[in-house]
């Protein structure tokens, strides 16, 4: 009896030992993971993410703000998958999401967009046939069309600008748009953009789509973001942009959007979003850095004061992390070029890079790196009569205050928004 009692003792601990080295297996999860997997799917299935997100809705203390909904799940993650290094370049897997292809497709094409029209029109170029339609169309675009600067919005497609694509190209980093204050569609305002980064990807996400949800969060106000006037001398891109509700950024349009149309028929409910750095902002764009080419940047001031709309900061933690490129300081040579360039041209191109299709390391695409576009609170603006007089004293009061509230949205969402800056915000002549 002592001998099979403790034959069943023995088979007992062995089996015992089988169970627990299975648990400890690497292909068997311990119960520690099974439990926090099944918590993880209830938070999903419960709409819990990211502690905070309930349908594509931030619940940040003191700000509303909109992810990229339209239904399209945003990935949490922001570490790159797991792929394999090869000649110093970190590739990307095979095994990849469908959806994050996508979403890599999309952001390729827009970065892309005007190269791709360009090699559209070349190529209608070698077609003898299509000549009697593109000469005329070549002299109305480059001589006579206005549309870019009438301040109408009749080229405007709002199909275009809600297409579910969108969402994707907003879930790739992800983009999220954040309301300070709801905003009055009886009054007009002037969005300043900041900073401009390499190319705006925020800005385009935000102001020319519906993919942050701008229409809900600030119902009944019309946006244009606007752009340099030379990217509507682009063949085929012209009708692109027109399409997406894109605009000429010059005094003439701006004035006209903002004095036409409406609610009123005199550009209530109207606003246009400039970057108010501009090309050499660009040159700035450091990832972690936010250096402002704004000390004297006054006009948008004095084009508020002269149509009597308000100022609107906005803030977006996350433009400038989306490239590496070259630094001024570093190679002053280049920096003189470049500044040359945007002399001559009015515009100029800054030497970066970020990762590629796939891989991450090399390439002209972004870094899949949040941005949180943060719409400060309005700066009431008092329209003068005489518009060709304009009191200088009024105008660096408003610059003062657009400033300040610059500075505090940075000093209130820096801790959130931009854990890994290595510098504070500077603003720069």
């Amino acid at each position: 009896m002592e001998t099979a009692s403790s034959d069943k003792e023995n088979a007992v601990q062995q089996s015992i030992a089988k169970t627990n080295s299975a648990e400890h297996h690497p292909y068997h999860p311990s119960p520690g993971k099974i439990t926090s997997s099944i918590q993880e799917q209830e938070n999903r299935l419960s709409g819990k993410k990211g502690g905070n997100v309930v349908n594509g809705l931030r619940k940040t203390p003191g700000l509303l703000a909109r992810g990229s909904a339209q239904g399209v799940r945003i990935d949490a993650s922001r570490q790159p998958s797991k792929g394999y290094e090869k000649y110093g370049i970190h590739w990307a897997p095979l095994n990849i999401r469908f959806e994050r292809r996508l979403q890599t497709l999309v952001v390729l094409c827009h970065t892309l967009t005007i190269a791709i029209c360009l090699g559209v029109f070349f190529f209608t170029c070698a077609i003898p046939l299509s000549w009697p339609l593109l000469v005329p169309y070549l002299l109305y675009i480059s001589l006579f069309s206005t549309a870019s600067t009438s301040g109408s919005l009749k080229y405007r497609s709002s199909f275009l600008r809600s297409l579910p694509i969108w969402s994707l190209y907003a879930s790739y980093f992800p983009a999220r748009l954040h309301r300070s204050e709801p905003l009055i569609p009886t009054r007009k305002y002037i969005f300043g953009y900041h900073p401009h980064g390499i190319i705006s990807l925020g800005a385009f996400a935000a102001f020319c789509t519906e993919s942050l949800g701008f229409s809900k969060l600030f119902p009944g106000i019309t946006n244009t973001l606007l752009t340099l006037d030379s990217n509507f001398r682009i063949p085929f891109y012209r009708e692109y942009a027109l399409s997406m509700g894109l605009a000429s950024v010059s005094r003439e349009s701006c004035e006209n959007i903002l004095t036409r149309g409406g609610v009123d028929g005199e550009g209530m409910g109207r606003a246009i979003t400039i970057v108010i750095g501009g090309a050499r902002e660009s040159l700035n764009a450091s990832p972690g850095s936010l250096r402002l080419v704004l000390k004297r940047r006054k006009g948008f001031i004095k084009l508020a004061i002269r149509t009597g709309a308000d100022l609107v900061p906005v803030l977006a933690f996350g433009e400038n992390d989306l490239y590496e490129q070259v630094r001024s300081d570093s190679h002053p040579l280049i920096h003189k070029f470049q500044m040359m360039v945007k002399q001559t041209l009015g515009f100029t191109v800054p030497l970066f890079h970020a990762r590629g299709v796939f891989n991450y390391d090399v390439g002209l695409m972004p870094y899949r790196r949040p941005l949180n576009i943060v719409v400060g609170r309005p700066i009431h603006v008092v329209q003068q009569q005489d518009r060709n007089k304009i009191d200088d004293d009024y105008i660096d009061l408003l610059h003062t205050e657009y400033v300040r509230e610059l500075e505090r949205l940075w000093n209130e969402w820096k801790d959130v928004y931009a854990k890994d800056r290595v510098a504070d915000i500077e603003i720069v002549a």
